[in-house]
């Protein structure tokens, strides 16, 4: 756990390996941040074991759809050689937009963990609230606030980056 993070609250509701399935989901934000992509990791977990993981690759691939969630889900879903994923849980840095959430739900994950609310694009409390939408045939539990400060500190850093560019 790392110095001065409100471990008293989040060790009510996470465990050891929420918070080691995070950290890795945050190693993968960091593989975007270095290739100059929005720093957002995912990983999905099958029986306490990594099966699929992503990170934003969308200028890198030219692919609107190649979020860390979608290439993470792909992963897991070759990985089972199933399409559904109702045993699995996802940990991903970032909220999930409109269409990440909708993919989640289509795989059935089971569990969803996210760091950090995106207020500007977020489908799961921040914009929308797609998880708890009743229509859906698929309900996916939705916990948030492993590793906040980091996921958020390495998407600012990342858009002070980027604005510095553009300022030249």
């Amino acid at each position: 756990m790392r110095e001065g993070y409100r471990w008293e609250y989040y060790t009510l509701l996470f465990n050891e390996e929420n918070y080691k399935f995070m950290f890795a989901a945050l190693k993968e934000a960091e593989l975007a941040f270095d290739e100059d992509e929005v720093p957002i990791g995912a990983v999905v977990v099958y029986n306490n074991r990594i099966i699929g993981k992503g990170y934003n690759q969308v200028e890198k691939l030219k692919d609107p759809t190649a979020h860390a969630e979608i290439l993470a889900l792909t992963a897991a879903a070759n990985h089972l050689k199933e399409k559904v994923l109702s045993e699995c849980d996802l940990y991903v840095t970032v909220e999930p937009c409109l269409m990440c959430i909708g993919a989640i739900s289509l795989a059935k994950i089971h569990n969803l963990y996210f760091s950090t609310y995106e207020p500007k694009s977020g489908s799961c409390g921040s914009i929308y609230n797609i998880p708890d939408e009743n229509k859906l045939n698929h309900k996916v539990n939705v916990y948030t606030g492993i590793y906040e400060n980091e996921s958020k500190q390495l998407m600012q850093q990342y858009f002070q980056k980027k604005r510095k560019e553009i300022q030249g």
